[in-house]
């Protein structure tokens, strides 16, 4: 079943539900999951391997409390002799204390090793994440990755700090006790497990069910974070449109499918919790039945009646939290295959084995026959060819579509061509090392994004080679350093979640300082002043023709009145290369640039060197 998501623009919340795609879960065996978890707690066995150590000498202190229980009960009050009596409570209370303490340390090592476990596989995650193509992001709603590095991970916490230890023990537990109860009384002890397949049966049941329901939710989880990302990132558009109330009856449908779902599983964990508690005192009855005329037969002794229900009653609570740890146990499951579903995920820009390193650019850049499709063959370039020599500035014009921003993409092997060769100093890109290739590029996009810290953090992002000299130089040459004379704590100002705190020039003005500090060999615009106004647009203009003069720049632009002073114009028209040439020369052709003027300036309204 395919699920329409709804959006905050069409409000389709009622057709809303869980899909194809992620949504969509191969099931896998447990002990597959477990496997693959296991590389992530493999660096902290021995706090494991320490937590495992003292369960079973915790597990016998529990089960010696019982047979102290006897002793004081069949030597001391009913044969009503008290020497020895508080030697023996004494003992009891070390017996507890004794547990509680191994306890502690078991429950301490074991969450030392399932949090640096999470730890290491936050990180894996958000590595992997790195690594992965532009193309996986434009397809994954952020939210939704999101939801894989937080509420999936937190799921897989209490599995792995409590949840298997907790079964190596309760199983460690359940076998002494069984062999305790058979030594007891053979009878008895008949009785006790005469429900036990019952309740294996009821809890294999519960598992299927619990696994679909948990499932479901880690599912729906994603889809609330996705659609909530999606509501807050757009609100402004919510608010303008007047689309509240649609908004609200899309997240209010994804939010009554996850109620439901949680629902269900607290019933399956209630309903197998109350059953188990049901023959738990089933059994007990019994063992009251048949150990009242043992007892009065003399067959077994009043402490000993005592001691066997104590030890009843000790068998059945590991059943009895099974079905908490198997609700944890579930929950865990559901989240690790999703999971592991990012990290399958293996669309990336690779990176071939022999690359080449790139220490700089020394010749320039061509682009020979390249053919480039998003998907399938719909093909945004078509055989384009052209060449950007070593310090020559470039523009890229067109209509909207023509595939200016998809060439500026491509340099940086954003995506990678499926046709053709891009060449960097005669090398195929696809054959030099991608760190180095990205670093000899510094780009600054229409709408520059800015992260929370301050100015100065955000023009340096902690790259190690800019000096503090090449920021302040920066800053300068965009002008960004009259802007800051506003600011008490000038650089240090503080920059809130992207950039909302400054104005649009602000932030422009920053990626423009953050691109020229990197010192690259090509500097990119990509529509770079679209968002500024025109005094900031003539600021930056002189700071990048004073620059830029010796510098090799690609820059896309829609206002033609930007790009005068540059080398070569390259006009792009549906995917191909129409004209190149200078602006003057392209001006006398009388073409598409000419025509592209012409529309934007009009006849008498065009700059004195356009006519």
């Amino acid at each position: 079943m395919t699920r329409a998501k709804p959006t905050t623009a069409s409000g389709a919340a009622s057709t809303a539900k869980v899909g194809a795609g992620e949504d969509t879960l191969t099931p896998t065996f447990d002990r597959e999951l477990v496997a693959r978890l296991w590389p992530f707690v493999r660096p902290y066995r021995l706090h494991l391997l320490g937590a495992l150590i003292v369960l079973p000498v915790a597990s016998l202190l529990s089960l010696l409390q019982p047979w102290l229980l006897q002793r004081t009960i069949d030597d001391h009050l009913v044969a009503q002799q008290w020497e020895g009596l508080p030697l023996l409570a004494a003992l009891f209370a070390l017996t507890l204390l004794a547990e509680y303490g191994l306890r502690y340390l078991q429950m301490t090592w074991t969450e030392i090793a399932g949090q640096r476990a999470l730890r290491d596989l936050r990180c894996r995650v958000f590595e992997h994440l790195q690594g992965r193509s532009i193309r996986y992001f434009h397809r994954q709603p952020v939210g939704r990755l999101m939801a894989r590095l937080t509420a999936d991970v937190d799921a897989l916490q209490e599995a792995l700090s409590s949840g298997l230890v907790t079964i190596i023990g309760d199983l460690v537990t359940l076998i002494g006790i069984v062999s305790i109860l058979i030594y007891m009384s053979a009878t008895l002890a008949g009785v006790t497990f005469a429900v036990v397949p019952l309740l294996l049966g009821l809890t294999f049941v519960f598992r299927v069910l619990m696994r679909r329901a948990y499932r479901r939710l880690r599912v729906l989880i994603a889809q609330l974070n996705a659609y909530l990302n999606e509501a807050v990132t757009g609100m402004r558009i919510i608010q303008l449109f007047r689309g509240e109330s649609r908004a609200y009856d899309g997240y209010d449908a994804i939010n009554r499918q996850h109620r439901d779902s949680a629902l269900s599983a607290i019933r399956f964990d209630a309903l197998l919790f109350a059953l188990v508690e049901m023959f738990s005192s089933i059994a007990v009855a019994g063992i009251l039945w048949f150990g009242a005329g043992q007892s009065v037969r003399g067959v077994i002794t009043i402490g000993g009646l005592i001691a066997f229900i104590e030890y009843a009653q000790k068998f059945f609570i590991p059943i009895r939290d099974l079905s908490q740890t198997y609700t944890v146990l579930q929950s865990a499951m559901a989240s690790s295959e999703r999971i592991f579903q990012v990290l399958d995920t293996d669309e990336a820009i690779e990176e071939a084995p022999d690359a080449a390193p790139l220490a700089t650019i020394r010749e320039g850049i061509e682009f020979r026959d390249v053919w480039f499709a998003y998907d399938d063959e719909q093909w945004v370039l078509r055989g384009v060819s052209f060449t950007v020599r070593r310090g020559e500035r470039i523009a890229l014009v067109g209509h909207t579509g023509a595939g200016k921003s998809t060439i500026v993409q491509l340099l940086t092997r954003m995506y990678d061509i499926q046709r053709g060769q891009i060449l960097v100093d005669g090398v195929d890109i696809r054959r030099l090392q991608l760190a180095d290739l990205r670093a000899r590029f510094a780009t600054v996009l229409q709408d520059g994004f800015l992260f929370e810290g301050t100015i100065r953090e955000n023009i340096t992002l902690g790259t190690p080679h800019v000096r503090a000299e090449d920021v302040e130089s920066a800053t300068r040459v965009v002008g960004l350093d009259r802007l800051l004379a506003r600011y008490t704590d000038g650089m240090d100002h503080p920059v809130r979640e992207r950039g909302s705190n400054l104005s649009g020039g602000e932030r422009q003005l920053v990626t423009f300082a953050r691109a020229l500090a990197h010192r690259p060999d090509v500097l990119v615009l990509d529509e770079a002043t679209a968002n500024v106004d025109t005094e900031t647009e003539a600021l930056i203009q002189a700071a990048i023709d004073a620059l830029l003069a010796r510098q090799t720049s690609v820059v896309v632009a829609h206002r033609l009145s930007t790009i005068q002073q540059v080398d070569r114009i390259i006009v792009l028209h549906a995917g191909v290369v129409d004209e190149i040439g200078t602006h003057a020369s392209l001006l006398a052709q009388g073409g598409r640039y000419a025509r592209l003027v012409r529309l934007q300036f009009g006849g008498d309204a065009m700059p004195a060197s356009t006519r």
